[in-house]
């Protein structure tokens, strides 16, 4: 097809992507995971809202990371640029190192925009598309979770197993087909998500940098390392964010100039 690799680019980089009302445009400080761990509750509800509330809170989240995207041995490094709103879409730029934008998507939990301006064509599917790089359960949530390095809400609820590995407490489950093992670090955020379909040989793991950027107190991670593969296609993406607000006001454009060419 014509421009797949940077459709697969950009898209493979989106896998790899509320209440308060603060307004932050720096960084304030970075925060290690410390050495004690807390200790679980004998009561598996307390546990999973502990968990929970661990998560990164946003209505609004912009991240400029820098990424190095690998597609089944094809390497690429770019700058990425991810709006987020919460619960409706995910935006994403793609820039070369010479500063030239070179894709952008828009994402919303019912469709997928990709617009290839180093080939000027553009591509419009519903959001099932996304399930030729990772698990047909993939949903708009997951990759919100997955961006800001939040749990997961299908795996963190009292069907699933929490117990303590070598210190750290570890969520383990099934869901529908999926098998899944989420480890958390001594901070009770999510260090690590392992998701396996071992029927179809879909698997999805997700790495996080140990430290976090304290944004007002709420900690986002430094980086993420995602790998998915889905039959013979596998992807690798290496993360850093550096750049974060959050809760500010954003934009989300996306339009198409008419000479593009609309792929099927």
């Amino acid at each position: 097809m014509k421009g797949n690799i940077w459709n697969s680019l950009l898209l493979a980089g989106v896998l790899s992507t509320t209440l308060l009302a603060c307004k932050t445009r720096k960084l304030a400080g970075t925060v290690k995971p410390p050495a004690t761990v807390t200790e679980l509750s004998s009561r598996k509800a307390e546990n999973i809202n502990l968990l929970k509330s661990k998560d990164f809170v946003f209505n609004t989240l912009a991240i400029k990371t820098k990424a190095k995207i690998d597609i089944d041995g094809s390497k690429n490094n770019a700058t990425m640029n991810i709006r987020m709103e919460k619960g409706k879409r995910i935006w994403v730029s793609i820039t070369a190192l010479a500063g030239i934008e070179i894709a952008r998507a828009l994402i919303t939990p019912d469709s997928v925009k990709v617009r290839n301006n180093f080939q000027s064509v553009y591509l419009k599917k519903p959001f099932s598309y996304l399930h030729r790089y990772a698990n047909k359960q993939l949903s708009f949530d997951w990759l919100e979770s997955i961006l800001s390095g939040n749990t997961i809400a299908d795996f963190v609820n009292e069907k699933a197993t929490i117990n303590v590995n070598n210190g750290l407490w570890v969520l383990e489950g099934e869901k529908e087909a999926l098998a899944f093992k989420v480890f958390f670090d001594s901070l009770l955020k999510v260090s690590e998500n392992n998701i396996n379909d071992i029927n179809v040989g879909q698997a999805l793991k997700v790495v996080y940098v140990g430290a976090y950027h304290d944004i007002d107190g709420a900690l986002l991670p430094k980086g993420a390392i995602i790998s998915s593969r889905v039959g013979d296609k596998n992807v690798d993406i290496e993360l850093e964010y550096s750049s974060i607000e959050r809760n500010v006001t954003l934009e989300f454009p996306f339009t198409v100039p008419g000479r593009y060419e609309v792929l099927h």
